[in-house]
């Protein structure tokens, strides 16, 4: 008997999306599309999600959500922001982005979200993606120390900018409102907040960070001392109404395999509900 169940391949196809209603306490129906790929989980939306993103979002702030893939932790960040805010939610599979751009408008009378089908690159120019499947559910650039080749065998030509840039260019009206930045770029999320280092030097922004599953113990340490060296203090994020969870030493980067840090910077510590 075999130790493990291989998964069906899935063929290629753009699998659409359906559009369910999350029924929220405080917040109402909230629409959301479900992006109907065969391997993609089905996403939930609940109010502590939403209350607990407001400790760190207020009406009319700025936040930035990198590796947004369809928009499941988008919506709930822009409720937060309301319709006098702005989330900037950059994706750049446009398989998937063609999901998040449906989400961008489901409630846009309670929100505003900017898409761009970009990844945040240390220059503008083609790069290539490796996916686990040929409709591409997820993945990202998995060069080097940590790509899987048995894993990750099919590649996607993607636009990547210089997120700084794009800041400082098409955005700077709202950077002085910069609350929250989210980063999930499957083991790159150091090299996508140092490219926009400057930006969180002056505005000090609450940032969520992947600490990703195949990142060896000395690149968690680089992630923590970038964090640490700036003026945050590293927390487990928890998720829910309670995001902030337990504080996170540089040593203990490597406990576990595959989880989420809440960066927080010291002025705003107060703000967070433990």
């Amino acid at each position: 008997m075999p130790l493990f169940r291989r998964r069906k391949p899935v063929p290629f196809a753009q699998w659409g999306h359906k559009v369910v209603d999350f029924h929220l306490p405080v917040d109402g129906t909230v629409q959301f599309a479900q992006w109907m790929h065969p391997r993609t989980s089905i996403q939930e939306m609940t109010q502590d999600e939403v209350d607990g993103l407001r400790q760190i979002i207020r009406p009319g702030d700025f936040a930035i959500d990198i590796g947004a893939h369809v928009g499941d932790t988008t919506v709930p960040m822009a409720l937060a922001a309301g319709a006098e805010g702005c989330v900037l939610a950059l994706e750049p599979n446009p398989y998937v982005f063609k999901i998040l751009e449906a989400n961008a408008v489901l409630n846009a009378h309670r929100s505003r979200i900017v898409t761009q089908c970009i990844a945040a690159t240390e220059e503008d120019g083609a790069y290539v993606f490796h996916y686990g499947d040929a409709s591409f559910c997820n993945g990202g650039l998995t060069s080097g120390w940590f790509r899987n080749p048995l894993k990750r065998r099919h590649p996607l030509s993607v636009v990547g900018r210089n997120l700084l840039r794009v800041l400082r260019t098409e955005f700077a009206a709202w950077l002085p409102k910069l609350s929250y930045v989210k980063v999930d770029a499957e083991g790159y999320d150091r090299a996508v907040l140092e490219s926009i280092l400057p930006i969180l030097r002056e505005y000090q922004p609450t940032i969520r960070a992947e600490v990703y599953r195949g990142l060896k113990a000395s690149e968690r340490h680089l992630l923590f001392d970038l964090l640490a060296g700036n003026g945050y203090e590293v927390f487990r994020y928890k998720g829910g109404a309670r995001p902030l969870g337990p504080r996170v030493e540089r040593d203990r980067m490597a406990a576990e395999k595959h989880f989420d840090v809440l960066a927080v910077p010291k002025q705003r510590r107060n703000r967070m509900a433990a």
